[in-house]
């Protein structure tokens, strides 16, 4: 096969896989969006740091606010798992792995780091002044982070692990 065969159906090939996070390098060819180009390694060593960090700030939360504080930390830091129980009745002769697709909106949810640091940023500039409630929110972000750290990500509609 031809140089000029080859670059042609190179490009055929990255034109027809460009989708909108990818971009173009000068010749042309199509490159992984930035979330493929870092190493899975790298991207759960990341995580796993920032759930040792929000689990640290959990504690310490707790330490100072009381047991009420260290209360709704785990109580947050086991809540977002508790929508595996969303049509858990239908769930039998499911694929291992798979997730009632009943359930994958409540789970995606409950597993979006956005949710939780978003409230967290209300907390802090709004009225609100209860300190339990921010423990909860750390223990929160603290599970999502252990999840990305142990390759458990969002799912499909189909209640598939993403990739």
């Amino acid at each position: 096969m031809s140089t000029r065969s080859r670059r042609s159906r190179r490009s055929a090939i990255a034109a027809l896989s460009t989708t909108d996070t990818d971009t173009a390098d000068a010749d042309g060819t199509a490159t992984a969006p930035l979330r493929r180009r870092v190493p899975s390694a790298a991207r759960r060593t990341a995580w796993l740091l920032n759930a040792l960090f929000w689990s640290a700030f959990a504690v310490l939360e707790a330490v100072n606010h009381g047991w009420l504080a260290g209360l709704l930390a785990v109580a947050f830091f086991i809540a977002p798992d508790l929508t595996f129980l969303v049509g858990i009745g239908e769930a039998r002769g499911m694929a291992k792995g798979r997730l009632q697709p009943r359930a994958v909106p409540y789970y995606n949810t409950a597993h979006r780091a956005l949710v939780p640091l978003a409230l967290m940023t209300l907390y802090t500039v709004g009225p609100v002044t209860w300190a339990p409630a921010f423990a909860a929110l750390c223990g929160w972000l603290a599970h999502i982070s252990y999840d990305r750290a142990f390759g458990y990500g969002l799912r499909t509609r189909e209640g598939f692990q993403r990739d």
